[in-house]
This record gives structure tokens, C-alpha cells and sequence, in this order.
């Protein structure tokens, strides 16, 4: 039986193209960035041309990008590398665990953290940061595109936004600490994001971004943050002081050279014409759905989402359960984030939307990627109504 593969904003397949690029770095030249002998500049010279794809696709200089072991790693840094006690941090309440539990974690060292509310299509608004905006306010981390629901956030807008707080006389930062450019950082978790949107952090209008090589077409293990220059960060890991001393440990030559050429696979002029018919292949999905299949219903902006991003809720029915039947048919979905599917717990990101328990708990998460094709996504909607109907059967939902 065929395996199709709805989950992409899981990971994604490495990238032919990504794995030759890899290959050279994982036998031949295997030599230590860091050593000066000719082993060790080849491998540096691969990581500093690396270096130079992730900051022409950002907009910025190669000097502010700085490589991690994952984006969890880049968001852990941005957070605890610029919060002390007595600050204050606002985010949204539907933020990636990689950025909500080191704010938890901040709360019990002194920092105050604001969790914004979002609309009920899962949207932040701008207001809702200005009016959380405190004379302590040092950084404002929203994420660019939802992993579960796909919403896009208005980040250019709460960029420019911070931009005039920060040109304005309002008061700032009451510490003793004494910032060197700003007072209010500005950091967006971009990881699916850069599949489809634009990245460039000038028109962003933000200080730090996070982007992860396996969500687009890479290896895993290897993530980046832009750091915008002047930005007061603390590393979180200390040592050999490589990435100019903000991540210290032996790059992963290899996995940074799969960012590399995963991030310049992404700015070829082919890829527009496949978002689209990702697109139109999620628009057939959702409009089927919701079509053939009584009590369901679309969760998050149907306008402001991710091109590949398909979040429903089934009454009657357990998300788990339905994930479970269908990958008994060859079908990879699931009811959101990769990083708590071993909870039971039902989505804080759908409950944030003000959907119910049972609502949240009945979602499942369906992500398109450039290897999806019509004839799957025609058997997957052949597949799932029955399948809905038997669990509604099984559940008594009438």
C-alpha cells in the first residue's frame, strides 16, 4: 500500500539536491571549522558560504546569523539571551512551546510575561501589543505563521508599529541595565513561515528571527537565528566561543551546508508556481470537507493562513482516534504539533480560538508539501468520510 504523506509541517523529506550538497561533508572533507589547517578552512568556508544563503534569502549580513542545533535552540536563545529579572516579555498565547515554556521558565526567575489573546480566527492584533506595552517591555515575540492552525500574524505591522514606540519619547527601560541601541526587541519564530512567505527582515521590521532546516526540504538538527546587529545578546551555551561566542560548540558542518542549499532550492522561481498549486490543492481539501462531512468546521483565518495548512474539527469524533485509523490506510496526518503529540491534552492554540474541549480535541491537521499530488489528496478525500462515520458510530454521535 502507497504511504501518503500529510505532514509537512512536521518535517520534510531532505531535498535530493540538499543531500548531494550534504555528502562532501560528511566523508571527504570532514575537518573541524575551527582548526586553521587546510581540513579545517575548507569546512569553514563551507559553513561561511552557508552563511551567506540564509542572510541573502533574510535580507541582512552574514554576520547576524548565527547557527544552532535546532529552532528551539535559536528561540531558547533569543528569549533567555535578552530577558533579566524585572523585565517584561509579551507574547501570544498560541506561541510554539520552544517559546512559551522558556517564558514560563523566566516567570520563576522575576520576568513578566504577557500572553496576548488572539481573535477567534487565531490573529494577534497590533492594539492588543501596544496596549501590553510596558515602561519595562524588552521583547515582543510573536510568531509569523501558527504550526497548528497556519494563521499568518501581522509581523510587518507590529513591526512598524514597535518602531514608532521605540522613536517616541515614551518612557523605557527602568533597570540598571543600559541597552546599546534599543529598549523593545522584536523576535519572530518564522520556522513555517519560510516555505511560503516573505522573509526579509527589513520589511519585517524585527531584531531576531528563527528559521529550521527540516521544515524546509533539509536535514534535521540544524536551525539559525538572526540576530540584528547591536541586539544585547547572552549566549546560552559557553565554550569555544564559535558563532561569534552566541552558540559555542563545533558547527555541524554538514547540516549547516543542507540549510544552505535548502534555503537557496526555496528562492527559485519554480517554487511560486508550486505554492500555488499547493494552495489550490488545500482549497479543494477544505471546501470537500466541509461539503461532505456534517459538523465540521475550519479552524483558524480561512484568508490569512499558510498555503499548505488545513486545520478541521469533527464533532463527535476523537482526533487521535481519526489520525490513528487513517494512518491504518496509508495516511500521515495529524491533530497538531509534532512536539506534544504525546499529551492527551487537548490544543492550547485551539482553545485560545475559543473552541471547546471537545472541539479541540475532535481537530486534525492536514499539511501539504511540494511532493503532494492531486491523486492523493483525491484518495484521502475518498478515505476520510467513512472513516468519520465509523468513529461517529463507535462514539454514538448521531
Amino acid at each position: 500500500m502507497a504511504k501518503i504523506y500529510f505532514d509537512y509541517a512536521a518535517t520534510t523529506p531532505v531535498d535530493p539536491k540538499v543531500l548531494k550538497a550534504m555528502s562532501p561533508y560528511l566523508k571527504k572533507e570532514f575537518g573541524n571549522p575551527s582548526s586553521i589547517h587546510g581540513f579545517g578552512q575548507k569546512a569553514l568556508g563551507a559553513v561561511d558560504e552557508a552563511r551567506e544563503k540564509v542572510a541573502n534569502f533574510l535580507g541582512c549580513d552574514a554576520a547576524e546569523i548565527v547557527f544552532t542545533g535546532s529552532a528551539t535552540e535559536a528561540n531558547n536563545l533569543a528569549i533567555f539571551g535578552l530577558a533579566e529579572k524585572g523585565d517584561h516579555i509579551i507574547t501570544s498565547k498560541i506561541e510554539h512551546h520552544a517559546i512559551l515554556e522558556p517564558c514560563q521558565a523566566l516567570e520563576k526567575r522575576g520576568v513578566e510575561v504577557t500572553y496576548l489573546p488572539v481573535t477567534k480566527e487565531g490573529l494577534v492584533e497590533s492594539a492588543e501589543v501596544k496596549k501590553a506595552i510596558k515602561p519595562n517591555t524588552v521583547l515582543v515575540s510573536v510568531m509569523y505563521a501558527n504550526n497548528e492552525i497556519g494563521t499568518i500574524q501581522p509581523i510587518a505591522e507590529i513591526g512598524q508599529l514597535l518602531k514608532k514606540i521605540k522613536s517616541s519619547n515614551m518612557p523605557t527601560v527602568r533597570t540598571q541595565r543600559t541597552f546599546e541601541h534599543s529598549n523593545i526587541y522584536f523576535h519572530t519564530d518564522a520556522v513555517q513561515a519560510v516555505n511560503y512567505l516573505d522573509c526579509n527582515v527589513e520589511n519585517l521590521g524585527v531584531d531576531l528571527l528563527t528559521i529550521s532546516s527540516h521544515k524546509i526540504y533539509g536535514p534535521k538538527g540544524v536551525g539559525a537565528l538572526f540576530v540584528k546587529r547591536g541586539t544585547p545578546l547572552k549566549p546560552l551555551i559557553y565554550g569555544g566561543g564559535q558563532e561569534k561566542g552566541l552558540r559555542s560548540g563545533t558547527e555541524n558542518v554538514a547540516g549547516i551546508v543542507g540549510l544552505g542549499q535548502a534555503i537557496e532550492e526555496i528562492q527559485n522561481p519554480k517554487l511560486k508556481i508550486q505554492n500555488i498549486r499547493i494552495k489550490q490543492l488545500r482549497d479543494k481539501i477544505i471546501k470537500r470537507i466541509l461539503k461532505t462531512i456534517p459538523d465540521s468546521r475550519l479552524n483558524g483565518s480561512p484568508r490569512l493562513r499558510l498555503p499548505n495548512n488545513v486545520n478541521i474539527s469533527f464533532k463527535g469524533v476523537e482526533g487521535e482516534a481519526l489520525v490513528i485509523a487513517l494512518d491504518q490506510k496509508g495516511i500521515a496526518v495529524s491533530t497538531g504539533s509534532a512536539c506534544s503529540s504525546k499529551t492527551l491534552e487537548p490544543s492550547y492554540a485551539l482553545l485560545a480560538l475559543g473552541l471547546s474541549h471537545e472541539q479541540a480535541h475532535g481537530s486534525l491537521r492536514i499539511t501539504l508539501g511540494r511532493y503532494t499530488t492531486e491523486q492523493e489528496v483525491e484518495k484521502f478525500l475518498k478515505i476520510l468520510p467513512p472513516v468519520v462515520k465509523k468513529l461517529r458510530e463507535i462514539s454514538g454521535y448521531k
